[in-house]
Order: structure tokens, then C-alpha cells, then sequence
């Protein structure tokens, strides 16, 4: 049975997620207003990944004799200053869920909670991917600055890894 602290650490990352995936939902609704259809596809599919996240998180609580609430999520901004302002708050939200996630793993080794911590485990390893992808990203746009063709390419880029996730072909 999860303790008390884990149970309430989890049903706030579940929040933490259900946010995530909301906020990238709305990055992609600016994407496409923008015409950036590839990097539209690329959030639609990171918010789709944050749900998956979320879930991962809501069944384990209960399957752990827990409770496992279903959140509140408040609105997430919905207009952006550009693509760059975007992934860089992104990685900046994807820093924050590492920080919870390691906060979770704490708890739970302190406690001893060997089931919570394999699950932390294989969140600490996807934030690690995530937060290097949105760095990787976040490199390119420094390359490529305002340049159309550079913006052009890296919209095409993120579209292939949006096709590629969909497909289950990831990196």
C-alpha cells in the first residue's frame, strides 16, 4: 500500500502530467494557426505522450491500493511570441517534471516504496529523453535563427518525428 506522502506526491504529478499535456496541446493549436503543420503534429503527439504519462501514473496509484484522483487543470496560455519562445518553455516545463519526478524518488527511497521507485525509475530515464530532445530543438533554432528556409526545415524535421512516434518508430 503507498503511504500517504507518496499517494498525495503522485496524484500531483498525475496533475503535473495532465497540465503537460494541455500546454502542448495548445502549442500545437498555435503551430497550426501559424501554418507550422509539422511542429503542430510534433506537440500534438508530445501531448498525446503526457496523457500516456499521466495514466501510466493514475493506474499504478490505484493498482497500488491508493486513490487516485482525477485532476483540476487549469487553463494553459494559448498565444506565443514564436516557436523558439515555445520550445523553450517546453524544456523549462519538462526541467520542472524532472524535478517532481526526482522529488517522487526521494520520498520513495526513503520510505523504502521499491514498487513507486521502479516506476520513478522509468520516468527519470523519459525525462532525460525529453528534456534532451527539447534542448536538441532548442540548439537548432539558435542555428537557424529567423531564417525562413532554417524554420521551414525544422518544421518538416519535427513533422518526420511526429510521423515516427504515431508509427511507434521513435529514436
Amino acid at each position: 500500500m503507498l503511504s500517504e506522502k507518496i499517494t498525495t506526491a503522485l496524484n500531483q504529478q498525475i496533475a503535473m502530467e495532465a497540465y503537460a499535456a494541455n500546454y502542448y496541446l495548445a502549442m500545437a493549436s498555435w503551430c497550426d494557426q501559424q501554418g507550422l503543420e509539422g511542429s503542430a503534429g510534433f506537440f500534438y503527439a508530445q501531448a498525446e505522450e503526457e496523457r500516456e504519462h499521466m495514466m501510466k501514473i493514475f493506474h499504478f496509484v490505484n493498482d497500488a491500493d491508493g486513490k487516485a484522483i482525477a485532476p483540476a487543470i487549469a487553463q494553459p496560455p494559448s498565444d506565443f511570441e514564436s516557436l523558439a519562445a515555445i520550445c523553450k518553455t517546453a524544456l523549462g516545463h519538462e526541467q520542472k517534471v524532472t524535478a517532481a519526478i526526482h522529488a517522487i524518488q526521494k520520498q520513495a527511497m526513503s520510505e523504502g516504496d521499491y514498487r513507486t521507485i521502479n516506476l520513478m525509475n522509468w520516468f527519470v530515464d523519459e525525462q532525460l529523453e525529453e528534456e534532451n530532445q527539447m534542448q536538441g530543438i532548442m540548439d537548432k533554432l539558435k542555428l537557424i535563427g529567423n531564417d525562413g528556409t532554417g524554420l521551414y526545415m525544422l518544421d518538416k524535421e519535427l513533422g518526420a518525428k511526429a510521423a515516427a512516434k504515431e508509427a511507434g518508430e521513435e529514436d
